[in-house]
């Protein structure tokens, strides 16, 4: 008898074979393929010693699938992996008037080193941008710590007064998280409760402004008036910095320029697409964990909640995520300008 393991399918067993073939030691396939080093070691064995891949006999039930039918159902995840079990054993139904059980499909499914995950959300980024972020990431790669230190960063961002905007989930291999095929594209600020404004330098977290209504250029504007310069000497940087922002619209027109180019000379605008490239997005998840944990039932213990979050961030924090700047720009020329992990 073999390792208690779930059921390893065909084309994985033909794989774990290939690749030790090809002179790869057990625990590197095991990494690969998602099963265990005995689970490995077994089917390698078991192959020297019958020159088979096939399943020994075993008394019970046969199973309903044959080997060309689980590499069908695999190969057809792998174009959609956002494919549910139910769905696939539909189609199988309606295909060949073959009929299981979802959980069938499931185990099938694990036993291809595919499992079911919550997708990372990352903004979908075209070719243009890839291009953009990848030749922004080269630019300020190699600046020194004392550049970074002068930047304050600069994001709007929203906060859903009850939960998520929901949560689905993709059939993917270990370590896949990042592939544009496993990613679950988002579009910023769709439905949101409350909108915030908030900055942050490497001493520390600027002023946090809330936004009411749909934020027009003009309204851009007079946060930054009330908070830019604020900020700054909060921040110990008076005029001496540089501001951070992102492409939008409203931060582009030409009022904004206009505000900024006496205001804030010294800018660092950076590409479409690219909250990894902007600290402040991890101080909006700190944010999203810390309200999460308050009794929050209505928009004013919301905002309460945020402000009060918002000034328990401590320098230690920010000085990190500054910190952070040249490793995140290295993976986005790692990435060749796609996705990273920040």
């Amino acid at each position: 008898m073999g390792p208690k393991t779930s059921e390893i399918a065909a084309p994985v067993r033909s794989r774990i074979v290939t690749l030790h073939e090809k002179g790869e030691s057990y625990r590197e396939i095991a990494r690969k393929v998602g099963f265990s080093f005995s689970a490995v070691r077994y089917v390698i064995k078991r192959f020297q010693a019958t020159n088979s891949l096939g399943n020994e006999f075993r008394s019970g039930r046969p199973k309903k699938l044959n080997p060309t039918q689980e590499r069908s159902i695999v190969r057809n995840l792998r174009k959609n992996p956002f494919r549910s079990a139910p769905s696939l054993a539909d189609e199988l139904a309606s295909t060949s008037g073959i009929t299981v059980h979802p959980e069938t499909i499931r185990i099938l499914l694990r036993s291809a080193g595919l499992h079911g995950r919550s997708p990372r959300k990352k903004p979908f980024i075209s070719e243009v941008n890839r291009v953009k972020r990848l030749k922004f990431a080269k630019e300020y790669v190699n600046k020194p710590s004392s550049f970074w230190q002068t930047v304050i960063f600069s994001d709007e961002s929203k906060f859903n007064l009850f939960g998520s905007d929901g949560r689905g989930y993709v059939w993917r291999k270990k370590n896949s998280e990042l592939e544009a095929k496993n990613l679950l594209p988002t579009v910023k600020f769709g439905g949101g409760k409350v909108l915030v404004w908030g900055c942050m330098a490497a001493k520390g977290v600027g002023n946090l402004e809330f936004i009411e209504g749909n934020m027009t250029a003009q309204m851009y504007i007079d946060i930054l008036r009330t908070n830019l310069k604020s900020s700054a000497r909060k921040l110990g940087l008076q005029n001496s910095f540089r501001f951070q922002q992102d492409n939008d619209p409203k931060h582009t027109a030409h009022i904004s320029r206009e505000f900024l180019r006496i205001n804030a000379p010294r800018q660092l605008v950076t590409p479409p697409q690219s909250p990894d490239m902007n600290p402040i997005e991890n101080l909006w998840s700190l944010l999203e964990v810390a309200i999460r944990k308050r009794k929050i039932s209505n928009k004013a213990d919301l905002k309460r909640g945020l402000q009060t979050a918002w000034s328990e961030i401590c320098p230690r924090v920010t000085a990190a995520l500054v910190d952070s700047m040249p490793r995140r720009l290295q993976a986005i020329i790692d990435a060749k300008g796609m996705h990273t992990k920040y």
